[in-house]
């Protein structure tokens, strides 16, 4: 039997195309995932999601850490399928700066961020030259900025926006020493600040109640919304579908609002 050349290529981009279809395909039923989560809520909320989607036929590895720069880094080079703890100026600036070829997948959860203190009861009690503990990454530090100029403290140069850093601040009546800390520290900086600014998820999980043991809390309303976040070349497949309708199912949405209370608030 003789075969020829064109044969023979064609033949081999068959095969090139079948192998491309079967890998494809195999990427797209994937059914074990790993999920990172910062501790907490976060952690919390999708021991639940594990459950529901176990029921849709993904099983779900969640993964733990102690910072917000982990998550984002491990995503991009493939140790986890997707993570679920920042809010989307977090994630374009992660983005912007480190390249990762990361992106939304949908909305969660908001946390409006707090300010606490052990010294004193009200914002109106700062004393001259307050020691004030805020998160240093650029975005939720912008973050306080922005609601302590909400609430007449500070102000922010014209245009300072969601990344305004101390540096930025053109009027300081009190005076206040703003100091930077990584922001799953500022919980246990309560004991050397007069106040700090605190992301609910790691108040929630020092035991701190952002109703209740707040001096000054953010609106709900802001553009702070947290999200899952996937690797670009994930977009689409089925498992990121199964993720997203067990993560905004109903059986969620009761169980935060049951177990937190009104600190965590859904935002699908």
């Amino acid at each position: 039997m003789v075969i020829s050349k064109r044969n023979l290529l064609q033949a081999g981009v068959a095969l090139a195309a079948a192998a491309t279809l079967t890998g494809n395909a195999f990427a797209q039923d994937k059914t074990s995932i790993k999920v990172g989560v910062t501790s907490g809520p976060h952690a919390q909320i999708f021991e639940q999601v594990k459950k529901v989607a176990e029921k849709d036929g993904l099983k779900i590895q969640v993964i733990e850490f102690g910072d917000y720069v982990q998550p984002n880094a491990a995503l991009s080079a493939g140790e986890l399928d997707a993570n679920s703890y920042q809010h989307r100026p977090y994630l374009d600036a992660q983005v912007k700066d480190r390249g990762y070829k990361i992106s939304w997948a949908a909305d969660t959860v908001n946390f409006p961020i707090g300010i606490y203190s052990k010294r004193i009861k009200a914002l109106t009690e700062l004393k001259q030259g307050a020691r004030f503990g805020i998160p240093n990454d650029p975005t939720n530090g912008g973050r306080v900025l922005l609601l302590l100029q909400s609430l007449d403290l500070i102000k922010l140069k014209e245009g300072a926006g969601l990344k305004a850093t101390p540096l930025d601040i053109v009027s300081n009546p009190k005076k206040l020493r703003f100091v930077e800390l990584d922001a799953a520290q500022l919980p246990r900086s309560l004991d050397d600040m007069d106040a700090s600014a605190i992301n609910t998820n790691f108040a929630l999980s020092a035991g701190l109640n952002p109703k209740t043991d707040s001096i000054a809390l953010e609106s709900a309303k802001n553009p702070y919304v947290n999200i899952l976040v996937i690797r670009d070349e994930d977009k689409g497949k089925p498992w990121v579908k199964k993720l997203i309708s067990a993560y905004q199912s109903e059986e969620i949405r009761k169980f935060i609002e049951t177990q937190f209370k009104g600190s965590v608030i859904t935002a699908f």
